[in-house]
């Protein structure tokens, strides 16, 4: 049984700041939805002012009148009015199961619902929607949440054509950045982290192998965590490696991020990996989020010049916001970086291939295995319009086998050296954390050249399987930069902690405008 969080606990986050006053009251719904926090709104439903089937509403009708521009959202759940009802009714009659109950959530259409498709962006998985929820949807079934309806993705995860376009698949199309519609907004979660940021949803659920919770995240001005492996089943979760995949919440605001990850976190028999998460492991996220947590604080900032001088000098600023705050930031630069982006490719490949068949095995009327993808690719025409090539199916069809001995080493020293690279650092300088940026400024989508995606600063903490949460941290001129805590394994109420008092120091977001394009 999981812990629920304390009756006080929106009432404390609304008195100590972490939680915003309602600003701005657009007609209709009568206060500023992006503004909005998950404890405002279940202040307002608590008080009468608001039901879930009003809010759910709004957000279907923003999906209706705003995603055109976006392209965020594949399909809404049709059941989505009747969940919120069902919500409403729990309310009345005093049975409301927590925080997120009667909140919209979308899920990244990787992620396994009974009632609707599950595609991961490709035309070979429409058909039949899966045979049960994930073991995530679940919980959050379970914790009352709406389930708003699926968001697109970098088809596969941005694991099939060499040279990508994150943000396209065949099923959904090209999501755009919400800030300057013609650029890009990063990693395979575009959709949840872009429809989040455009208001289409109060939470999103994305999902990380490397950089793809974070780095559209911090592309889109939003919150991501990409928690430590284990903390959140993947089972029913579309796969590219056991080794390093997680699922994890998305939204404007932290608060709603701890909130979320409270109810997503938990074990289960299927994913061998929850099993490992020691008994006293926190249970509510939002509850420990302190304005003060910066004061004392070490962090270590990693500035990765590599990403240019405009998101350097975004993190300038963000480290006066640290110091500002009571922080000592000491300039780090983590060891071994070079070896692991040598390392980490090849073997995603052999995983992918051991994992992708498992999973296809729990579909029904789909293509059986990887090779059997790899044929449906060649015959259909639209699946080559964007993602024109398939080469990483076709390399990993052909990787050593899991238990090929070259393979097990590659992966021991990999995850060894990935988590030296943190533990090193931390302890050699005593921080609490690592600081550094998300991402550069968002590149212009171009399905000819494919991403400009080297952002080598989600690597240590995906590899590792330890927890990294971003926040936004500043713009280059109209697009956003955001900016990754991370730490140990298991250390995902510190980050959040540490990321949740920056949050707030620094204020560093604004709504998408929505621009055509910009110099």
């Amino acid at each position: 049984m999981r812990k629920r969080m304390p009756v006080l606990a929106t009432a404390v986050l609304l008195s100590i700041g972490l939680v915003a006053p309602a600003s701005a009251e657009p007609k209709g719904l009568g206060f500023d939805l992006d503004a909005a926090t998950i404890p405002q709104l279940q202040a307002r439903m608590d008080a009468h002012r608001l039901t879930s089937v009003r809010l759910t509403s709004a957000y279907l009708d923003r999906i209706r009148t705003v995603d055109g521009k976006v392209n965020a959202v594949l399909a809404p759940n049709k059941a989505a009015l009747a969940e919120a009802a069902a919500s409403d009714t729990r309310r009345r009659t005093g049975h409301s199961r927590g925080p997120l109950d009667g909140i919209p959530v979308l899920l990244k259409d990787n992620i396994d619902t009974a009632n609707q498709q599950t595609t991961a962006g490709s035309r070979a998985l429409r058909g039949a929607p899966p045979a049960r929820d994930a073991s995530l949807v679940s919980r959050l079934r379970e914790a009352g949440a709406v389930v708003l309806g699926k968001a697109n993705l970098s088809e596969w995860a941005n694991f099939r054509a060499a040279k990508p376009t994150s943000g396209w698949s065949g099923v959904g199309g090209q999501t755009n950045n919400p800030y300057v519609l013609d650029r890009n907004p990063c990693g395979s979660s575009a959709g949840s982290a872009a429809g989040v940021a455009a208001s289409l949803a109060q939470v999103a659920i994305g999902s990380e192998t490397d950089g793809s919770i974070v780095c559209p995240a911090g592309m889109t001005g939003t919150v991501g965590h990409k928690p430590s492996l284990g903390l959140v089943s993947r089972t029913g979760v579309v796969p590219i490696s056991a080794e390093q995949d997680t699922a994890g919440p998305m939204a404007r605001h932290l608060v709603d991020v701890a909130l979320t990850m409270s109810a997503l976190q938990g074990r289960d028999p299927a994913d061998p990996a929850t099993g490992e998460y020691p008994a006293d492991q926190p249970t509510d996220y939002a509850g420990l989020l302190r304005p003060d947590a910066l004061r004392g604080a070490r962090i270590g900032l990693w500035r990765l010049p590599v990403l240019g001088p405009e998101t350097d000098a975004v993190m300038t600023k963000a480290a006066k916001v640290l110091t500002d705050r009571g922080a000592q930031v000491i300039e780090v630069d983590p060891p071994y970086q070079a070896r692991l982006a040598e390392l980490e490719f090849p073997a995603l490949l052999t995983e992918f291939h051991r994992d992708i068949d498992k999973y296809l095995s729990t579909r029904t009327n789909v293509p059986r295995d990887l090779a059997a993808l790899i044929e449906y690719n060649r015959g259909d025409p639209l699946e080559q319009t964007c993602f024109a090539g398939q080469e990483l199916f076709e390399q990993a069809l052909v990787a050593p086998a899991p238990d090929d001995p070259g393979y097990l080493a590659n992966r021991a020293e990999l995850t060894d050296l990935a988590k030296r690279s943190v533990d090193e650092v931390l302890a050699a300088h005593r921080l609490d954390a690592i600081a550094a940026p998300t991402n550069p400024p968002a590149w212009k989508t171009n399905c000819a050249t494919g991403d400009n995606d080297v952002i080598p600063s989600s690597t240590p903490a995906a590899v590792a399987g330890y927890p990294a949460a971003t926040v936004p941290a500043g713009f280059v001129g109209a697009l956003p930069v955001g900016i990754s805590f991370m730490a140990g394994r298991w250390a995902d109420a510190e980050v959040l902690t540490l990321a949740g008092a920056f949050e707030r120091a620094a204020g560093a977001r604004q709504p998408p405008r929505y621009l055509k394009t910009t110099g």
